[in-house]
């Protein structure tokens, strides 16, 4: 196995360092502003960029004052002339607008460390755009790799691009091998939490209604994250992350249900060892580790708990029921067969249906499959000379597939 990325130099850059945040009214994006506000001595906040939710965006900014701010339309009731109006007076940052808004506010000279958080594939854009301007970046963004991992490894190989992963599972799996020889490493085990139908009969998984999936037992999340974990889609994509963050075959990388979500992931050595990291449930963590990597916070001061292990009844794991939850399958089916963008699209339009009672819970995996086999494999990229101007060449590309399989998705009618 061989990670993705150079890692950051063994010194962080000069304090503090400059931070810009993508998607910072989500869930990932809000947990990092905690975290940055607890040690605002070691970082600064360069630039906000969200979608719709202005109001909110207009409150951070407030607070933070960043140079530069981003939002997903330019015009309308969410653009960036309402936005304008919500700020304080005599604050004039310089605001950007849709995606090549979203991938300028990414590559900015003014920021070294990059928060990729945004949800879906509209994150592509700006994580690429990171990367291919040697950004370290912090990915929660795992739609990204997911639909252009094998072009994000070769941008970071020529840019020199650094990629520190926030989600629990693979910022544990990352702390676990850190420093170790690939040669030693025999296995990836991600754990999940098996949602909030993990032991519902499966006669009854199609009668399951929006709002009962999202709520998952342990984890606080936006809504589509909330119902990719509900339907294990969530674990599928973890696990094409996992093969793409640290060249792994699909047979190197496994999947047990965890209930407690206190295992966040574990390693499997060449001698049969397994090392685990354990952690209370709370993002703020795998944020706080990946912003201030190779150096630790003290979490205290980040406001997360200690793991009491005395207070724990138990600690269980299980197989996964791959048959009730096929997205799980349906993932890896995807990438071994070169339909990624595919996957994720009819998946991304599939949740968005779900969530508006268009269609069943058990609906999601039949869109899904259905995408799948009337869409063609992507085409390999490579970059060769100029990194920025190559990747956006491919993700125009990216995004004709990914329109396409939208519309398929999007068209579906059950028979």
């Amino acid at each position: 196995m061989r990670y993705i990325s150079p890692l950051p130099a063994s010194a962080p850059p000069p304090l503090p360092a400059r931070v810009a945040v993508m998607g910072s009214t989500g869930s990932i994006g809000r947990n990092t502003l905690k975290v940055m506000e607890a040690w605002k001595e070691r970082f600064s906040l360069a630039a906000l960029a969200a979608g719709r939710n202005i109001r909110l965006l207009a409150l951070q900014a407030a607070a933070w004052r960043p140079r530069f701010l981003a939002i997903l339309e330019k015009d309308g009731p969410c653009g960036a002339a309402e936005l304008k109006k919500l700020l304080p007076g005599g604050y004039r940052p310089e605001i950007l607008a849709g995606p090549e808004g979203y991938a300028a506010l990414a590559s900015l000279p003014e920021a070294d460390i990059v928060v990729s958080a945004q949800s879906g594939a509209a994150g592509l854009g700006a994580t690429l755009s990171a990367v291919s301007a040697g950004k370290t970046v912090c990915l929660a963004n795992k739609e990204s790799l997911v639909m252009a991992g094998g072009l994000i490894r070769s941008a970071c190989r020529m840019s020199g691009s650094s990629i520190l992963p926030v989600d629990s599972e693979h910022w544990a799996i990352f702390q676990c091998i850190a420093g170790r020889p690939g040669a030693s490493l025999s296995r990836l085990v991600l754990t999940a939490s098996g949602g909030p139908f993990r032991t519902l009969p499966p006669e009854r998984l199609d009668a399951v209604r929006p709002e009962d999936a999202l709520k998952h037992p342990n984890w606080s999340m936006g809504a589509k994250i909330t119902i990719d974990s509900a339907t294990l889609m969530n674990k599928g994509l973890e696990v094409i992350e996992a093969c793409h963050l640290y060249q792994a075959a699909l047979d190197e990388v496994d999947v047990l249900i965890h209930p407690q979500s206190l295992v966040h992931s574990l390693v499997e050595l060449a001698d049969g060892s397994l090392l685990a990291q354990m952690a209370v449930a709370d993002m703020r963590i795998p944020i706080a580790g990946a912003l201030a990597w190779p150096g630790l916070l003290d979490r205290e001061h980040t406001g997360t708990s200690r793991l009491d292990l005395a207070a724990c009844a138990s600690l269980t794991f299980e197989k996964p029921r791959r048959r009730d939850f096929p997205c799980l399958d349906l993932a890896c089916q995807a990438f071994s067969g070169g339909l990624t963008i595919a996957l994720n699209s009819a998946n991304e339009v599939a949740v968005e249906r779900f969530l508006k009672k268009e269609i069943s819970f058990t609906d999601i995996p039949r869109i899904v499959d259905h995408v799948l086999s009337v869409s063609a494999p992507q085409p390999g990229f490579r970059l060769e000379h100029d990194v920025q101007k190559e990747a956006l060449a491919a993700l125009d590309v990216i995004r004709d597939l990914d329109a396409e399989a939208r519309h398929a998705a999007a068209s579906w009618k059950k028979r």
